[in-house]
């Protein structure tokens, strides 16, 4: 049995990995700080669902901001963690907008704290949340992780960014590992509601218009959730060791002489976004009323995953295709909202 902490355990990505790591016997400490960037209610269902899990027994909350260093050392000192999932952050494109602090306080130095604990603890391996989002203006598919990633087009995207940057300091200077994960839209049960499935799913219903940004010219690289959590826990699973044969003449930005790796967790299966929609269509049994939009500041055209590297490292690949999650989705929302 090992015991992991896991950052952002009431969220979307969080509640999965916490749900996995207990099915297998692992003892799991949570945290988050149970925000109001959406209905602090749907997160606080996630972990009355966790503690209704099997193994449910190994599981402990606290509600914790990883920016709050104080606390976050109380937590250190009463634990030792064989490993951590970081996955507490400001999310949202469109809220770094108007919130940039938020990012900030949140995603940089809730993360140096995060660096800070595992460093002086000897974290045995971090696992953190990057994003696809890094891939910024590249317009070259599908992205892959050798890409430059130096044209971000939203504050959230740089501060993923700079977790990287950071990450790779650490691994460097202290000898820690780490691994990030860029994650490709995520949907699934449980999921967030300022994203689109959530959204159009509501909408959708209540025979309200769905907003179709760009004109529905977008393709999104639609990961199922319980993909994402058997990627977060295999990655967590391999700690990588530093790469004696690192090139410094030619460097790549996946890998490093130090122990660091990032990886794309997603399906490589770009979807159209009319598509998408369509699937929710069929499984809802209600067409959609479309408001064609143009592009939103700080989004980008598609996004789609090249996830050999992945693959090979942990062995793992998507299972979930998009037709039998929208149905999982859809039976999940009508369960959890009576509708």
């Amino acid at each position: 049995m090992s015991k992991f902490l896991v950052t952002g355990a009431a969220g979307f990505i969080g509640m999965h990995v916490a749900q996995l790591l207990l099915a297998r016997g692992d003892e799991v400490v949570g945290i988050d700080n149970l925000n109001d960037y959406y209905d602090p209610q749907l997160k606080l269902d996630r972990l009355a669902h966790l503690r209704q899990q099997s193994g449910a027994e190994r599981f402990v909350f606290e509600k914790l901001d990883v920016a709050d260093l104080a606390a976050l050392e109380s937590l250190f000192q009463g634990h030792r963690f064989d490993g951590v999932v970081h996955l507490a952050a400001q999310a949202g494109v469109r809220y770094s907008l108007t919130n940039p602090h938020a990012y900030a306080q949140s995603n940089l130095v809730g993360f140096v704290n995060v660096l800070e604990m595992c460093r002086h603890q000897k974290v045995a391996h971090l696992v953190y949340a990057s994003s696809s989002s890094v891939y910024g203006g590249n317009v070259s598919m599908p992205f892959a992780e050798t890409d430059a990633v130096d044209h971000p087009v939203s504050l959230y995207a740089a501060t993923k960014k700079a977790n990287e940057l950071m990450a790779h300091t650490y691994s460097h200077l202290y000898g820690l590992p780490t691994t990030g994960l860029r994650f490709f839209t995520v949907y699934g049960p449980w999921g967030r509601p300022d994203m689109a499935p959530m959204l159009f799913t509501k909408a959708i219903l209540a025979g309200e218009p769905i907003k179709v940004f760009n004109h529905g010219d977008m393709k999104r690289d639609f990961t199922y959730i319980d993909d994402i959590a058997r990627g977060v826990v295999a990655t967590l699973d391999r700690t990588p060791q530093p790469h004696e044969g690192f090139d410094r003449a030619h460097p790549s930005s996946a890998e490093s002489w130090a122990p660091y790796k990032v990886f794309n967790i997603g399906r490589s299966e770009p979807v159209p976004l009319l598509d998408f929609i369509g699937t929710l269509e069929r499984a809802l049994g209600k067409e959609a009323v479309k408001d064609m939009q143009p592009m939103a500041p700080g989004d980008v055209a598609a996004t789609y995953a090249d996830v050999s590297a992945l693959a090979a490292w942990t062995g793992q690949s998507p299972e979930v295709g998009l037709e039998d999650g929208i149905q999982r989705f859809a039976a999940w929302y009508s369960s959890y909202f009576r509708q």
